[in-house]
């Protein structure tokens, strides 16, 4: 009985120590904000569903999975610069794929979504989903893979 009541106390213990009332963080601020009739009215219904609902689109389905234009890819609902075309390169998983991103233009979380830790990763200018960051990217460069919704970037030629 005793053993009993010192495992209950203990379980009891372990349980109040685990509430997430002190680890929620504030709602961040964005620098740009929209309610979602706004963002259902600017975006297409797959970008909603990406960029607002942190969805993801069907792998090989992007235009930019295999595009080797020159220039910027920018976030596709606030036009913030997020990957130079030199740093996209072909990981072979049907999203388009980056070694490096504009550092200070994307925001990561941590996501649980799949039962386990991933870094996400979304515009640091209006907070919306662009996709994962894996350890499994090009061992010559960053070792790293920004593995992109392709819906959720616009890309802007470089000038000539």
């Amino acid at each position: 009985m005793k053993n009993l009541v010192l495992y209950l106390s203990i379980v009891s213990l372990f349980i109040s120590c685990q509430s997430t009332a002190q680890n929620k963080k504030p709602k961040k601020k964005y620098k740009v904000e929209k309610s979602a009739e706004e963002w259902k009215k600017a975006l297409t219904p797959m970008q909603y569903h990406v960029l607002r609902e942190a969805g993801t689109e069907r792998p090989n389905s992007s235009e930019y999975t295999y595009f080797k234009g020159k220039g910027t890819f920018v976030c596709a609902a606030c036009k913030t610069p997020l990957y130079k075309s030199e740093r996209k390169y072909n990981s072979g998983t049907g999203w388009p794929s980056f070694d490096k991103a504009i550092e200070e233009n994307i925001e990561t979380d941590t996501d649980y979504k799949i039962g386990y830790a991933r870094t996400e990763l979304k515009c640091n200018t209006c907070g919306g989903h662009l996709g994962h960051r894996f350890n499994d990217g090009p061992k010559e460069t960053t070792g790293l893979r920004d593995c992109i919704n392709g819906v959720a970037l616009d890309f802007v030629p470089s000038k000539k």
